[in-house]
């Protein structure tokens, strides 16, 4: 029996594999086949381009053409997202790569963003997360490239490439949580509740993450001490730890993280490690705190806020663009100031 259920499982895994690259055949396919069909639907505008709606009458009739000629997928909108993949993606070069490892899904949704770099953020992203579509409408909607951005360190960041962000970010959306969307909930609560989504929370976090302990005791001769959260970060090759709090952020919870994070440099980092980092997760904070506190200069500490719902679009960007110029406004007035 055993003989079979390998032999069966050997069959199984063949099968498997060549359904998949079946599919990816065919994806790769029909998103050249989409790029083609908008670039064709650009050039013919173009050369009517003087007369009025043109393009619109052009679309429609397109559409009632194919429709009549292949069944259902051609409608107006359908061809309308063919000439803006076009228009978004207008170099063939990168067209081989989108093809064989992005879906025509994950494509919709990335070529709706708001700026060449975002754009960038998100394939990469999407690609080397392997980020499912649902995975990558969220990481959309809730602005993750801008709130990367926003914790940037230099003037200059809006010319960072992607793959070169800072990994905090502010504020952090933990909607998939499911607290109360208002009044008072304990830490304790809110660690429990991570540790329940543990695997969307590691996605919210970012890349290059993995969990290692909750309420971790670090001893020294005379006490005992213990961190909320803490995690390893495979590509930055240090321990992140995480303090939590459910209430305002003030100057004594940022002198503890600073001794948590000195403390766990000297009894656990290893030789290899780079510095511990550690971010304070708090339901609001006190930008004069932040400002006359250690964390103004330290590379090592970071205080972010927490969302317990997923905003609108608008009043996330207010709320990123907000926080970008309080820390633009802390690197203007200098370390002596």
């Amino acid at each position: 029996m055993s003989e079979l259920t390998t032999f069966h499982a050997d069959i199984k895994n063949i099968l498997e594999q060549a359904r998949g690259k079946a599919r990816s055949a065919v994806n790769a396919a029909m998103v050249e086949a989409y790029w083609l069909i908008g670039q064709r639907i650009v050039k013919e505008e173009q050369l009517g381009q003087h007369r009025a709606q043109y393009g619109t009458r052009l679309m429609e009739d397109l559409s009632i053409a194919l429709t009549a000629d292949f069944g259902k997928g051609f409608s107006y909108a359908n061809l309308y997202n063919c000439r803006q993949f076009y228009l978004v993606f207008p170099a063939q070069e990168s067209l081989y790569t989108l093809c064989r490892e992005l879906s025509w899904s994950q494509l919709r949704l990335i070529m709706r963003v708001e700026s060449p770099q975002a754009l960038q953020y998100y394939c990469d992203e999407a690609r080397t997360q392997n980020w499912t579509v649902r995975q990558l409408e969220r990481n959309i909607k809730s602005q993750s490239f801008r709130r990367l951005l926003s914790t940037q360190t230099t003037p200059s960041s809006t010319e960072t490439n992607p793959a070169q962000l800072d990994f905090i970010k502010d504020p952090y959306v933990l909607e998939f949580l499911q607290l109360p969307e208002a009044g008072p909930i304990k830490e304790n609560q809110l660690e429990h509740a991570i540790i329940e989504e543990l695997q969307k929370f590691l996605l919210e976090l970012g890349k290059g993450f993995s969990f290692v302990a909750r309420q971790m005791r670090i001893s020294t001769e005379t006490s005992h001490f213990f961190i909320d959260l803490v995690f390893y970060n495979y590509l930055l090759k240090c321990f992140v730890i995480i303090d939590l709090k459910t209430g305002k952020l003030t100057h004594q919870d940022i002198g503890q993280m600073d001794m948590y994070v000195r403390m766990f440099d000297d009894l656990k980092r290893g030789e290899d490690d780079n510095p511990t980092i550690g971010i304070i997760l708090c339901d609001s904070k006190d930008e004069t705190v932040v400002k006359y506190s250690v964390i103004k200069e330290s590379q090592q500490l970071f205080a972010s806020k927490y969302q317990r719902v997923l905003p609108t679009e608008e009043e996330l960007i207010a709320e990123i663009e907000r926080e970008k110029r309080l820390i633009d406004g802390r690197r203007e007035s200098g370390p002596n100031n």
